[in-house]
């Protein structure tokens, strides 16, 4: 069994609507997964659920062997780490060093483990400087980076990035791109929910396009991003390098400069 399974999995809200319809998604350890889709396509809700905020109306999210159904949200904390799309609804403490430490001290352990586990996450995100300063004293990026930190001192298996490059410059875009490699090279999942193509592009392998509250394509970034059919089904668009190669005739399936400049020399 994969560490994540989402089977058959429905979910209505209390007004009645829909957002999910017979999901199926598994992910293993390792992989590197970008969700993609139009704002309504049933993303955010997915994620909700597999890390238990929201639990399913149908179906059943198993992470690790766990049904999701039958555990609390902490419990399920423990495998699964949220990175909200906006820093300022996962933010409350009054330092950065305590709003990272919060749920290693949540958990109970003991201090030098505390102070190694936010340490690491602050020297991945690049906080070292501003362990001592109030979150809501530093930029909206930086606060997203708070929130990042955050959930990588939690050391969980499988971390969750909900739109983690809004209000990135490139430098943001960058440090993003060496914390996802790195988790890479501790095995961990790393699944993100993106609009962004191109960051989807340059940093994940498999990817799944949701539409209309379900899976419509999911496979490798190269074959997924020349779906045409089904990328304007879920109303999106390819990398801007991928519409030019095909405005200048490249029959390739172009997802990268490197790639489309390589195409470029024998014509």
């Amino acid at each position: 069994m994969a560490y994540l399974e989402i089977k058959n999995v429905g979910f209505t809200y209390e007004n009645g609507f829909e957002a999910i319809k017979d999901l199926n998604i598994s992910i293993d350890r390792g992989e590197k997964v970008a969700i993609i889709g139009e704002n309504g396509a049933g993303k955010t809700t997915t994620a909700k659920m597999i890390n238990g905020l929201l639990r399913p109306t149908a179906g059943d999210v198993i992470i690790d062997g766990m049904n999701t159904k039958d555990y609390t949200t902490a419990q399920i904390a423990k495998k699964v780490g949220y990175v909200f799309q906006n820093p300022d609804d996962q933010i409350f403490n009054n330092t950065v060093f305590d709003e990272v430490a919060y749920t290693p001290r949540y958990y109970k352990l003991n201090t030098d483990e505390i102070e190694r586990r936010v340490s690491r996450a602050l020297r991945l995100t690049g906080l070292e400087q501003q362990r001592d300063v109030n979150p809501y004293d530093l930029s909206y990026a930086h606060r997203k980076f708070v929130t990042i930190a955050a959930v990588l001192a939690m050391d969980c298996e499988l971390i969750i990035l909900d739109e983690p490059t809004a209000g990135q410059d490139k430098v943001g875009m960058d440090h993003l791109a060496e914390i996802i490699s790195t988790l890479e090279h501790e095995g961990k999942i790393i699944l993100t929910i993106s609009h962004d193509m191109e960051f989807v592009v340059r940093n994940f392998e498999r990817t799944i396009v949701m539409a209309h509250g379900n899976k419509i394509s999911d496979g490798n970034k190269r074959d997924v991003f020349w779906q045409l059919d089904k990328l304007q089904e879920a109303a999106l668009h390819q990398p801007y390098v991928s519409q030019l190669a095909r405005e200048v005739g490249v029959k390739e399936q172009i997802i990268t400069i490197e790639g489309f400049l390589e195409a470029l020399q024998p014509l």
